[in-house]
Protein backbone atom coordinates (compact mmCIF):
# COMPACT_ATOMS: atom_id res chain seq x y z
CA UNK A 1 0.00 0.00 0.00
CA UNK A 2 1.64 3.15 -1.12
CA UNK A 3 -0.32 5.46 0.98
CA UNK A 4 0.84 6.63 4.51
CA UNK A 5 -0.73 4.93 7.14
CA UNK A 6 -2.87 7.73 9.69
CA UNK A 7 -2.86 6.37 13.20
CA UNK A 8 -4.96 8.02 15.60
CA UNK A 9 -3.90 8.01 19.23
CA UNK A 10 -4.43 9.88 22.29
CA UNK A 11 -1.95 11.75 23.20
CA UNK A 12 -0.43 10.54 27.00
CA UNK A 13 2.79 9.41 27.39
CA UNK A 14 1.30 5.38 27.56
CA UNK A 15 -1.14 6.05 24.50
CA UNK A 16 2.00 7.45 22.42
CA UNK A 17 4.47 4.59 23.26
CA UNK A 18 1.11 2.33 22.24
CA UNK A 19 0.62 3.62 19.06
CA UNK A 20 4.51 3.41 18.10
CA UNK A 21 4.43 -0.15 19.21
CA UNK A 22 1.49 -0.75 16.28
CA UNK A 23 3.88 1.87 14.23
CA UNK A 24 6.72 -0.02 14.38
CA UNK A 25 5.22 -3.33 13.31
CA UNK A 26 3.20 -1.75 10.56
CA UNK A 27 6.33 -0.29 9.41
CA UNK A 28 8.21 -3.37 9.86
CA UNK A 29 6.18 -5.37 7.25
CA UNK A 30 7.08 -2.34 4.78
CA UNK A 31 4.25 0.38 5.66
CA UNK A 32 4.80 4.17 5.95
CA UNK A 33 2.79 5.70 8.78
CA UNK A 34 2.35 8.71 10.75
CA UNK A 35 0.97 9.18 14.23
CA UNK A 36 -1.71 12.00 14.66
CA UNK A 37 -2.47 12.73 18.44
CA UNK A 38 -6.01 13.35 19.47
CA UNK A 39 -7.41 14.55 22.94
CA UNK A 40 -10.14 12.68 24.30
CA UNK A 41 -12.67 13.18 26.99
CA UNK A 42 -11.36 11.00 29.60
CA UNK A 43 -8.22 13.24 29.17
CA UNK A 44 -9.79 16.45 29.47
CA UNK A 45 -12.58 15.67 32.48
CA UNK A 46 -9.98 14.82 35.36
CA UNK A 47 -12.40 16.58 38.27
CA UNK A 48 -14.48 12.89 38.66
CA UNK A 49 -14.02 9.89 38.43
CA UNK A 50 -14.28 7.47 35.24
CA UNK A 51 -17.65 5.99 36.30
CA UNK A 52 -19.33 9.08 36.50
CA UNK A 53 -18.27 10.35 33.28
CA UNK A 54 -21.81 9.09 31.56
CA UNK A 55 -20.10 8.71 28.31
CA UNK A 56 -19.78 5.29 26.02
CA UNK A 57 -16.22 4.70 25.45
CA UNK A 58 -15.10 7.58 27.22
CA UNK A 59 -11.43 7.46 26.01
CA UNK A 60 -12.64 6.15 22.59
CA UNK A 61 -14.86 8.13 21.44
CA UNK A 62 -13.15 11.13 19.78
CA UNK A 63 -10.63 8.56 18.16
CA UNK A 64 -14.29 7.25 16.64
CA UNK A 65 -15.64 10.47 15.57
CA UNK A 66 -11.87 11.68 13.99
CA UNK A 67 -12.19 8.20 12.01
CA UNK A 68 -15.78 8.27 10.38
CA UNK A 69 -14.67 12.02 9.78
CA UNK A 70 -11.73 10.32 7.51
CA UNK A 71 -8.76 12.27 9.36
CA UNK A 72 -7.33 8.78 10.60
CA UNK A 73 -6.93 5.62 8.95
CA UNK A 74 -6.80 3.42 11.96
CA UNK A 75 -7.02 4.11 16.08
CA UNK A 76 -4.79 2.25 18.74
CA UNK A 77 -6.86 1.68 21.77
CA UNK A 78 -5.77 0.18 25.57
CA UNK A 79 -8.24 -2.93 24.60
CA UNK A 80 -9.79 -1.99 28.72
CA UNK A 81 -11.04 0.68 27.63
CA UNK A 82 -12.75 0.03 24.48
CA UNK A 83 -17.15 -0.30 24.73
CA UNK A 84 -17.83 -4.10 23.68
CA UNK A 85 -20.17 -2.80 20.90
CA UNK A 86 -18.60 -0.90 18.62
CA UNK A 87 -19.74 2.10 17.00
CA UNK A 88 -21.75 1.72 13.46
CA UNK A 89 -19.03 1.67 10.84
CA UNK A 90 -16.07 0.48 13.00
CA UNK A 91 -14.70 -2.71 13.21
CA UNK A 92 -11.77 -4.23 15.35
CA UNK A 93 -8.80 -5.58 12.89
CA UNK A 94 -5.51 -6.44 15.27
CA UNK A 95 -4.91 -7.21 18.83
CA UNK A 96 -1.47 -7.13 19.71
CA UNK A 97 0.37 -9.13 22.08
CA UNK A 98 -0.43 -8.93 25.74
CA UNK A 99 1.44 -7.40 28.16
CA UNK A 100 1.24 -7.99 32.21
CA UNK A 101 -2.60 -8.46 32.70
CA UNK A 102 -2.18 -7.24 36.69
CA UNK A 103 -3.21 -4.69 38.59
CA UNK A 104 -0.28 -2.99 40.59
CA UNK A 105 -0.22 -1.43 44.13
CA UNK A 106 2.03 1.61 44.25
CA UNK A 107 2.20 2.45 47.61
CA UNK A 108 4.60 5.43 49.87
CA UNK A 109 6.03 4.08 52.45
CA UNK A 110 5.92 0.70 53.29
CA UNK A 111 2.88 -2.06 52.78
CA UNK A 112 2.05 -1.82 56.83
CA UNK A 113 -1.06 0.16 56.12
CA UNK A 114 -2.59 -3.42 54.87
CA UNK A 115 -3.27 -4.79 57.79
CA UNK A 116 -4.42 -1.68 59.44
CA UNK A 117 -8.24 -1.03 60.15
CA UNK A 118 -7.80 2.66 58.58
CA UNK A 119 -5.97 3.03 55.18
CA UNK A 120 -6.75 5.51 52.32
CA UNK A 121 -6.22 3.81 48.47
CA UNK A 122 -6.71 6.10 45.55
CA UNK A 123 -8.33 4.76 42.30
CA UNK A 124 -10.69 5.49 39.35
CA UNK A 125 -12.22 2.63 38.39
CA UNK A 126 -15.06 1.14 39.85
CA UNK A 127 -13.41 -2.23 39.41
CA UNK A 128 -10.58 -1.88 41.63
CA UNK A 129 -12.49 0.54 44.15
CA UNK A 130 -15.14 -2.98 44.53
CA UNK A 131 -12.50 -5.55 44.92
CA UNK A 132 -10.12 -3.46 47.04
CA UNK A 133 -13.06 -2.96 50.00
CA UNK A 134 -14.37 -6.44 49.16
CA UNK A 135 -11.02 -7.42 50.62
CA UNK A 136 -10.36 -4.83 52.61
CA UNK A 137 -13.41 -3.32 53.81
CA UNK A 138 -12.54 -0.68 56.61
CA UNK A 139 -10.24 1.13 54.35
CA UNK A 140 -11.30 4.55 52.43
CA UNK A 141 -10.99 4.20 48.45
CA UNK A 142 -10.33 7.52 47.17
CA UNK A 143 -10.91 9.02 43.52
CA UNK A 144 -7.84 9.95 41.53
CA UNK A 145 -8.18 10.64 37.68
CA UNK A 146 -5.43 11.49 34.64
CA UNK A 147 -2.55 9.99 32.75
CA UNK A 148 0.00 7.34 34.50
CA UNK A 149 2.20 10.09 35.37
CA UNK A 150 -0.08 12.63 36.57
CA UNK A 151 -1.79 9.52 38.92
CA UNK A 152 1.94 8.94 40.25
CA UNK A 153 2.50 12.92 40.94
CA UNK A 154 -0.93 12.67 43.06
CA UNK A 155 0.24 10.08 45.20
CA UNK A 156 3.03 11.39 46.19
CA UNK A 157 1.37 14.78 46.52
CA UNK A 158 -1.47 13.90 49.02
CA UNK A 159 -0.35 13.01 52.48
CA UNK A 160 -3.40 11.59 53.68
CA UNK A 161 -3.17 8.70 50.82
CA UNK A 162 -1.61 5.38 51.96
CA UNK A 163 -1.33 3.81 47.88
CA UNK A 164 -3.01 3.87 44.19
CA UNK A 165 -3.42 1.26 42.14
CA UNK A 166 -2.26 1.45 38.26
CA UNK A 167 -2.42 -1.73 35.30
CA UNK A 168 1.07 -3.06 35.56
CA UNK A 169 1.18 -3.02 31.93
CA UNK A 170 0.93 0.71 31.45
CA UNK A 171 3.56 1.26 34.32
CA UNK A 172 5.99 -1.15 32.60
CA UNK A 173 5.19 0.45 29.03
CA UNK A 174 6.66 3.85 29.84
CA UNK A 175 9.01 2.44 32.62
CA UNK A 176 7.52 4.29 35.31
CA UNK A 177 7.05 1.85 37.80
CA UNK A 178 8.42 2.55 41.07
CA UNK A 179 10.50 0.05 43.49
CA UNK A 180 7.51 0.39 46.05
CA UNK A 181 5.32 -1.20 44.51
CA UNK A 182 3.89 -5.41 44.34
CA UNK A 183 1.55 -6.98 41.78
CA UNK A 184 -2.14 -7.57 43.33
CA UNK A 185 -2.20 -11.50 42.00
CA UNK A 186 -5.56 -11.73 43.63
CA UNK A 187 -7.20 -8.88 42.24
CA UNK A 188 -9.41 -9.71 39.05
CA UNK A 189 -8.25 -7.18 36.19
CA UNK A 190 -10.71 -5.51 33.83
CA UNK A 191 -11.61 -7.38 30.31
CA UNK A 192 -8.51 -6.97 28.11
CA UNK A 193 -6.27 -5.51 30.53
CA UNK A 194 -2.97 -5.28 29.20
CA UNK A 195 -3.81 -6.02 25.65
CA UNK A 196 -3.42 -2.78 22.14
CA UNK A 197 -6.70 -2.85 19.86
CA UNK A 198 -6.63 -1.47 16.86
CA UNK A 199 -9.88 -0.02 14.48
CA UNK A 200 -10.37 0.87 10.97
CA UNK A 201 -13.59 1.97 8.77
CA UNK A 202 -15.77 -1.39 7.76
CA UNK A 203 -15.61 -0.13 4.34
CA UNK A 204 -11.79 0.14 4.09
CA UNK A 205 -10.70 -3.40 3.54
CA UNK A 206 -6.71 -2.76 2.53
CA UNK A 207 -6.81 -1.40 5.99
CA UNK A 208 -8.11 -4.29 7.55
CA UNK A 209 -6.10 -6.73 5.01
CA UNK A 210 -2.73 -5.00 6.67
CA UNK A 211 -3.35 -4.72 10.33
CA UNK A 212 -4.75 -8.93 9.72
CA UNK A 213 -0.72 -9.58 9.59
CA UNK A 214 -0.10 -8.01 13.21
CA UNK A 215 -2.89 -9.59 14.49
CA UNK A 216 -1.67 -11.97 17.59
CA UNK A 217 -4.33 -14.81 17.38
CA UNK A 218 -3.80 -16.27 21.33
CA UNK A 219 -4.77 -12.63 23.02
CA UNK A 220 -7.68 -12.15 20.41
CA UNK A 221 -9.26 -15.61 21.63
CA UNK A 222 -8.77 -14.93 25.38
CA UNK A 223 -9.70 -10.99 25.04
CA UNK A 224 -12.98 -12.05 22.75
CA UNK A 225 -14.01 -14.77 25.88
CA UNK A 226 -13.66 -11.64 28.08
CA UNK A 227 -15.35 -8.81 26.23
CA UNK A 228 -18.32 -11.84 25.83
CA UNK A 229 -18.53 -12.28 29.50
CA UNK A 230 -18.47 -8.31 29.93
CA UNK A 231 -20.91 -8.05 27.28
CA UNK A 232 -23.67 -10.42 28.33
CA UNK A 233 -23.35 -9.05 31.88
CA UNK A 234 -24.67 -6.15 29.87
CA UNK A 235 -21.55 -4.28 32.18
CA UNK A 236 -18.59 -1.07 30.88
CA UNK A 237 -17.47 1.58 32.34
CA UNK A 238 -20.21 1.54 35.20
CA UNK A 239 -19.72 -1.78 36.39
CA UNK A 240 -17.63 -3.71 39.11
CA UNK A 241 -16.61 -6.52 36.30
CA UNK A 242 -13.54 -8.47 36.17
CA UNK A 243 -12.51 -11.32 33.73
CA UNK A 244 -9.21 -13.01 32.87
CA UNK A 245 -8.43 -15.98 30.14
CA UNK A 246 -5.45 -17.57 29.51
CA UNK A 247 -4.33 -20.58 27.23
CA UNK A 248 -2.58 -23.05 28.96
CA UNK A 249 -1.72 -26.70 27.48
CA UNK A 250 -4.23 -26.27 25.15
CA UNK A 251 -7.05 -25.21 27.54
CA UNK A 252 -8.58 -21.26 28.19
CA UNK A 253 -8.53 -21.08 31.67
CA UNK A 254 -10.85 -18.41 32.56
CA UNK A 255 -12.03 -16.51 35.98
CA UNK A 256 -14.89 -13.88 36.20
CA UNK A 257 -16.38 -11.66 39.16
CA UNK A 258 -19.12 -9.11 39.45
CA UNK A 259 -19.21 -7.08 42.44
CA UNK A 260 -21.30 -4.44 43.69
CA UNK A 261 -20.12 -1.00 44.01
CA UNK A 262 -19.00 -1.20 47.93
CA UNK A 263 -17.70 -4.55 47.51
CA UNK A 264 -20.30 -6.16 50.02
CA UNK A 265 -21.92 -8.65 47.61
CA UNK A 266 -19.13 -10.95 45.12
CA UNK A 267 -20.23 -13.30 42.73
CA UNK A 268 -17.21 -15.43 41.02
CA UNK A 269 -16.74 -18.11 38.21
CA UNK A 270 -14.36 -20.25 36.96
CA UNK A 271 -13.86 -22.38 34.72
CA UNK A 272 -11.95 -24.07 32.04
CA UNK A 273 -12.53 -25.38 28.36
CA UNK A 274 -10.21 -27.26 25.32
CA UNK A 275 -9.24 -25.02 23.23
CA UNK A 276 -11.32 -25.46 20.27
CA UNK A 277 -14.21 -26.35 22.37
CA UNK A 278 -14.33 -22.83 24.39
CA UNK A 279 -17.05 -21.27 21.80
CA UNK A 280 -19.28 -21.12 25.18
CA UNK A 281 -16.92 -20.57 27.73
CA UNK A 282 -18.43 -16.49 28.03
CA UNK A 283 -22.33 -17.62 28.04
CA UNK A 284 -21.86 -20.53 30.63
CA UNK A 285 -19.77 -18.27 32.92
CA UNK A 286 -22.27 -15.13 32.67
CA UNK A 287 -25.44 -17.31 33.21
CA UNK A 288 -23.27 -18.75 35.88
CA UNK A 289 -22.84 -15.09 37.19
CA UNK A 290 -26.66 -14.06 36.52
CA UNK A 291 -28.51 -17.39 38.09
CA UNK A 292 -26.50 -16.70 41.31
CA UNK A 293 -27.77 -13.04 41.56
CA UNK A 294 -26.00 -11.49 39.07
CA UNK A 295 -29.24 -9.78 37.43
CA UNK A 296 -30.48 -8.57 40.37
CA UNK A 297 -27.49 -7.05 41.36
CA UNK A 298 -26.61 -5.80 37.96
CA UNK A 299 -30.20 -4.13 37.89
CA UNK A 300 -29.19 -2.27 40.83
CA UNK A 301 -25.89 -0.91 40.12
CA UNK A 302 -27.70 0.87 37.04
CA UNK A 303 -30.46 1.97 39.25
CA UNK A 304 -27.87 3.65 41.38
CA UNK A 305 -26.47 5.28 38.52
CA UNK A 306 -30.03 7.17 38.38
CA UNK A 307 -30.81 10.11 40.36
CA UNK A 308 -31.67 9.42 43.74
CA UNK A 309 -35.37 10.45 45.34
CA UNK A 310 -35.52 8.66 48.69
CA UNK A 311 -32.68 9.03 51.11
CA UNK A 312 -32.98 6.46 54.44
CA UNK A 313 -30.92 7.38 57.14
CA UNK A 314 -30.24 3.73 58.07
CA UNK A 315 -28.17 1.93 56.31
CA UNK A 316 -30.68 -0.42 53.76
CA UNK A 317 -29.78 -4.17 53.45
CA UNK A 318 -29.44 -4.86 49.60
CA UNK A 319 -32.87 -7.20 50.48
CA UNK A 320 -34.39 -4.13 51.67
CA UNK A 321 -33.11 -1.84 48.75
CA UNK A 322 -35.09 -4.64 45.97
CA UNK A 323 -38.72 -3.73 48.37
CA UNK A 324 -38.84 -0.32 46.45
CA UNK A 325 -41.18 0.62 43.74
CA UNK A 326 -39.57 0.81 40.35
CA UNK A 327 -40.26 4.59 40.26
CA UNK A 328 -37.83 4.39 43.43
CA UNK A 329 -34.21 5.14 43.50
CA UNK A 330 -32.94 5.03 47.02
CA UNK A 331 -29.53 5.74 48.99
CA UNK A 332 -28.49 5.15 52.32
CA UNK A 333 -26.54 5.06 55.16
CA UNK A 334 -26.26 5.59 59.23
CA UNK A 335 -27.37 9.02 60.33
CA UNK A 336 -26.42 7.82 63.88
CA UNK A 337 -23.22 5.69 65.10
CA UNK A 338 -23.65 3.46 68.37
CA UNK A 339 -21.87 2.54 70.79
CA UNK A 340 -21.79 0.61 74.06
CA UNK A 341 -20.66 2.06 77.09
CA UNK A 342 -18.91 0.46 80.23
CA UNK A 343 -21.51 -0.47 83.11
CA UNK A 344 -20.24 -0.60 86.33
CA UNK A 345 -20.71 -3.36 87.88
CA UNK A 346 -22.23 -1.50 91.10
CA UNK A 347 -25.21 -0.86 88.97
CA UNK A 348 -26.59 -4.89 89.79
CA UNK A 349 -25.62 -4.83 93.26
CA UNK A 350 -28.67 -4.45 94.73
CA UNK A 351 -31.55 -5.98 93.18
CA UNK A 352 -33.18 -3.66 90.76
CA UNK A 353 -37.50 -4.35 90.79
CA UNK A 354 -38.31 -2.05 87.75
CA UNK A 355 -36.00 -1.56 84.75
CA UNK A 356 -36.64 0.17 81.34
CA UNK A 357 -35.28 -0.52 77.92
CA UNK A 358 -36.20 1.31 75.47
CA UNK A 359 -34.28 0.03 72.19
CA UNK A 360 -31.99 -2.91 71.19
CA UNK A 361 -29.39 -1.37 71.64
CA UNK A 362 -29.69 -0.99 75.57
CA UNK A 363 -30.46 -5.14 75.15
CA UNK A 364 -26.76 -4.95 73.52
CA UNK A 365 -25.03 -2.54 76.05
CA UNK A 366 -26.81 -4.47 78.48
CA UNK A 367 -25.89 -8.14 77.20
CA UNK A 368 -21.89 -7.28 76.58
CA UNK A 369 -21.30 -5.46 79.92
CA UNK A 370 -23.04 -8.37 81.81
CA UNK A 371 -23.68 -12.10 81.88
CA UNK A 372 -27.18 -12.98 81.37
CA UNK A 373 -27.48 -14.78 84.64
CA UNK A 374 -26.43 -11.43 86.78
CA UNK A 375 -29.15 -9.54 85.10
CA UNK A 376 -32.09 -10.53 87.47
CA UNK A 377 -34.74 -8.10 86.78
CA UNK A 378 -38.12 -8.44 88.51
CA UNK A 379 -40.31 -6.14 86.29
CA UNK A 380 -38.90 -5.09 82.78
CA UNK A 381 -40.83 -2.46 80.66
CA UNK A 382 -40.30 -1.62 76.83
CA UNK A 383 -40.85 0.31 74.53
CA UNK A 384 -41.13 -1.55 70.71
CA UNK A 385 -42.31 -5.58 69.79
CA UNK A 386 -38.91 -6.05 68.47
CA UNK A 387 -37.03 -4.83 71.46
CA UNK A 388 -39.70 -6.78 73.62
CA UNK A 389 -38.67 -10.24 71.51
CA UNK A 390 -34.93 -9.40 72.05
CA UNK A 391 -35.07 -9.10 75.38
CA UNK A 392 -37.06 -11.84 76.75
CA UNK A 393 -34.70 -13.72 74.27
CA UNK A 394 -31.68 -12.74 75.92
CA UNK A 395 -32.59 -11.29 79.25
CA UNK A 396 -35.67 -12.34 80.45
CA UNK A 397 -40.10 -11.69 80.15
CA UNK A 398 -40.82 -8.41 79.74
CA UNK A 399 -43.67 -7.07 81.97
CA UNK A 400 -45.53 -4.60 79.40
CA UNK A 401 -43.78 -3.16 76.25
CA UNK A 402 -45.52 -0.51 74.45
CA UNK A 403 -45.42 0.89 70.99
CA UNK A 404 -43.99 4.52 72.35
CA UNK A 405 -42.68 6.34 75.25
CA UNK A 406 -45.61 8.26 75.90
CA UNK A 407 -48.05 5.20 76.12
CA UNK A 408 -45.37 3.33 78.32
CA UNK A 409 -45.10 6.00 80.87
CA UNK A 410 -48.97 6.36 80.91
CA UNK A 411 -48.63 2.87 82.05
CA UNK A 412 -45.98 2.75 84.22
CA UNK A 413 -47.82 5.66 86.47
CA UNK A 414 -51.17 3.21 86.60
CA UNK A 415 -49.95 0.04 87.19
CA UNK A 416 -45.95 0.19 88.14
CA UNK A 417 -45.48 -1.80 91.53
CA UNK A 418 -43.13 0.87 93.81
CA UNK A 419 -42.06 4.20 93.41
CA UNK A 420 -38.56 3.53 91.69
CA UNK A 421 -37.02 2.62 88.08
CA UNK A 422 -33.75 2.09 86.44
CA UNK A 423 -33.85 3.37 82.79
CA UNK A 424 -30.68 1.98 80.50
CA UNK A 425 -30.99 5.15 77.72
CA UNK A 426 -28.44 6.61 75.75
CA UNK A 427 -26.67 9.84 76.11
CA UNK A 428 -28.83 11.39 73.58
CA UNK A 429 -33.28 10.68 74.68
CA UNK A 430 -36.63 12.24 74.44
CA UNK A 431 -37.38 13.56 78.42
CA UNK A 432 -40.83 11.61 78.13
CA UNK A 433 -40.51 8.58 80.41
CA UNK A 434 -38.66 11.05 82.79
CA UNK A 435 -40.78 13.78 83.11
CA UNK A 436 -43.94 12.01 83.52
CA UNK A 437 -42.74 9.46 85.48
CA UNK A 438 -41.12 12.18 87.27
CA UNK A 439 -44.36 14.16 87.61
CA UNK A 440 -46.40 11.29 89.52
CA UNK A 441 -43.38 10.98 92.04
CA UNK A 442 -41.63 8.33 90.50
CA UNK A 443 -37.76 8.18 90.67
CA UNK A 444 -35.55 7.56 87.37
CA UNK A 445 -32.30 6.41 87.38
CA UNK A 446 -30.77 7.04 84.16
CA UNK A 447 -27.65 5.11 83.16
CA UNK A 448 -26.28 5.95 80.26
CA UNK A 449 -25.67 2.31 78.58
CA UNK A 450 -24.04 3.64 75.11
CA UNK A 451 -23.39 6.80 73.38
CA UNK A 452 -25.37 8.16 70.05
CA UNK A 453 -23.08 10.02 67.81
CA UNK A 454 -24.54 12.32 64.90
CA UNK A 455 -23.12 10.73 61.91
CA UNK A 456 -25.23 12.41 59.10
CA UNK A 457 -24.29 13.96 55.60
CA UNK A 458 -25.92 16.36 52.86
CA UNK A 459 -28.00 14.86 50.89
CA UNK A 460 -28.85 15.50 46.90
CA UNK A 461 -30.97 17.97 45.60
CA UNK A 462 -33.38 15.56 43.59
CA UNK A 463 -34.32 13.85 46.53
CA UNK A 464 -38.15 13.81 47.95
CA UNK A 465 -38.35 11.89 50.90
CA UNK A 466 -36.38 10.94 53.86
CA UNK A 467 -36.94 7.73 55.70
CA UNK A 468 -36.52 8.22 59.58
CA UNK A 469 -35.91 5.40 61.84
CA UNK A 470 -35.60 7.30 65.35
CA UNK A 471 -35.81 11.06 66.83
CA UNK A 472 -31.59 11.29 66.54
CA UNK A 473 -31.80 10.15 62.97
CA UNK A 474 -34.31 13.69 62.75
CA UNK A 475 -31.64 15.66 64.69
CA UNK A 476 -28.92 14.45 62.86
CA UNK A 477 -30.59 14.83 59.07
CA UNK A 478 -31.33 18.49 60.32
CA UNK A 479 -27.92 19.23 61.44
CA UNK A 480 -26.59 18.99 58.00
CA UNK A 481 -30.18 19.57 55.96
CA UNK A 482 -33.42 21.66 55.31
CA UNK A 483 -36.27 19.56 55.94
CA UNK A 484 -37.63 19.35 52.11
CA UNK A 485 -40.12 16.42 50.40
CA UNK A 486 -41.45 14.22 53.01
CA UNK A 487 -41.07 12.32 56.11
CA UNK A 488 -41.57 9.18 55.89
CA UNK A 489 -41.29 7.53 59.78
CA UNK A 490 -40.66 4.08 61.65
CA UNK A 491 -43.20 5.43 64.55
CA UNK A 492 -45.20 8.12 66.10
CA UNK A 493 -42.11 9.12 68.57
CA UNK A 494 -39.97 9.82 65.76
CA UNK A 495 -42.95 11.05 63.31
CA UNK A 496 -43.36 13.78 65.98
CA UNK A 497 -39.97 14.69 66.06
CA UNK A 498 -40.08 14.78 62.52
CA UNK A 499 -43.49 17.21 62.42
CA UNK A 500 -40.76 20.10 64.27
CA UNK A 501 -39.38 20.23 60.36
CA UNK A 502 -41.19 18.40 58.38
CA UNK A 503 -44.37 19.62 56.80
CA UNK A 504 -45.59 16.25 55.51
CA UNK A 505 -45.12 13.26 57.60
CA UNK A 506 -46.19 9.93 57.47
CA UNK A 507 -45.82 6.93 59.78
CA UNK A 508 -45.33 3.05 59.19
CA UNK A 509 -47.94 1.21 60.14
CA UNK A 510 -45.81 -0.79 62.21
CA UNK A 511 -42.23 -0.29 63.63
CA UNK A 512 -40.28 -1.85 61.16
CA UNK A 513 -37.86 -0.82 57.79
CA UNK A 514 -40.27 -3.37 55.56
CA UNK A 515 -43.32 -0.90 56.48
CA UNK A 516 -41.47 2.24 56.06
CA UNK A 517 -40.71 0.96 52.36
CA UNK A 518 -44.51 0.52 51.87
CA UNK A 519 -44.68 3.47 53.24
CA UNK A 520 -42.55 5.02 50.56
CA UNK A 521 -43.73 2.50 47.96
CA UNK A 522 -47.49 4.16 48.79
CA UNK A 523 -46.60 7.26 48.10
CA UNK A 524 -45.29 6.52 44.10
CA UNK A 525 -48.00 4.25 43.26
Amino acid sequence: MSKIIRIGTRDSELALWQAKTVQSQLEALGHNTVIVPVKSTGDLVLNKPIYELGITGVFTKTLDIAMLNEEIDIAVHSFKDVPTLLPKGIVQVAVIKRGNVKDTLVFKNNEEFLSQKHAVVATGSLRRRAQWLNRYPSHEVADIRGNVNLRLQKLADNADWNAAIFAAAGLGRINKRPENAINLDWMIPAPAQGAIMVTALESDKDIQAICAEINHEETEICTRIERKFLNLLEGGCSAPIGALAFIKDEEIHFTGVLLSPDGQKKIEVTRKEKLGEHHNLAKFCADYVIERGGKRLMDSIKKSNQKINIFSTKRLTEDQRLLFHNDVVADSTDFVKISSNRIHPSILKQPIENVIITSKNGVEALTTNFDPAALQFKNIYCVGLRTKRLIERRIGPVKFAAHNAATLAKHMVEFMEGTEVTYFCSNLHLDTLPTVLGKNNITVHEVEAYQTKYAGKTIADSVEGVMFFSPSTVESYIQKNKPKGVAFCIGTTTANEAKKYFKDVRTAKIPTVESVVELVNAYYV
